[in-house]
């Protein structure tokens, strides 16, 4: 049930639902460390910051070397949202090492060294991105639903490809969910 909610989530259905079904699951599975993973990414999805790292850390708790690798990437999304940069690279740092060829840990990495103003990191990222995929800026549909996530993470690429100045994409700050 975890597994079809999820993939039904990544393909635009009703988030609040799909979560409905997976909170269902661990109710009768507490224990289903691939659930708890599965729901972090819908928590960050939904923009619940706050619960998206708990969830994140259960299932590393349940099963940690399983689900290791993604979760870097999924808390360090998080810690990023969250606007917790400094504490966002270190995760996405490991999450790039890990998956050499999955761009999105790359692209939250660049952004979050622009933010930091680490000019030259951010742009060391952003060459191995594009080693990665010529495509900087997702053209695809983001899953994120909050569009304050959205706009934070696009700016922060921006950003990263020297388009913006640091105040110009950070915009207001805002406290987490």
């Amino acid at each position: 049930m975890v597994d079809a909610a999820y993939a039904l989530a990544c393909f635009g259905e009703d988030l609040e639902a799909m979560t409905a079904l997976v909170d269902r699951a661990l109710a009768f599975n507490p224990n289903y460390a691939r659930g708890w993973h599965r729901s972090g990414f819908m928590r960050l999805w939904a923009g619940n910051t706050d619960l998206a790292i708990k969830h994140a850390e259960t299932s590393i708790r349940l099963s940690p070397r399983a689900l290791a690798e993604s979760s870097s990437w999924l808390i360090g999304a998080t810690l990023f949202f969250s606007r917790r940069f400094e504490e966002a690279v270190s995760r996405l740092r490991v999450a790039v090492e890990d998956h050499p060829a999955f761009s999105t840990p790359c692209r939250f990495l660049a952004a979050c060294y622009a933010y930091l103003g680490l000019v030259g990191e951010a742009s060391a990222t952003i060459a191995r991105l594009r080693t990665i995929t010529p495509e900087i800026i997702p053209s695809y549909p983001l899953p994120f639903r909050n569009p304050e996530h959205c706009e934070l993470y696009l700016s922060g690429l921006r950003l990263a490809m020297g388009g913006e100045t640091a105040a110009q994409a950070a915009g207001p700050s805002r406290p987490s969910s």
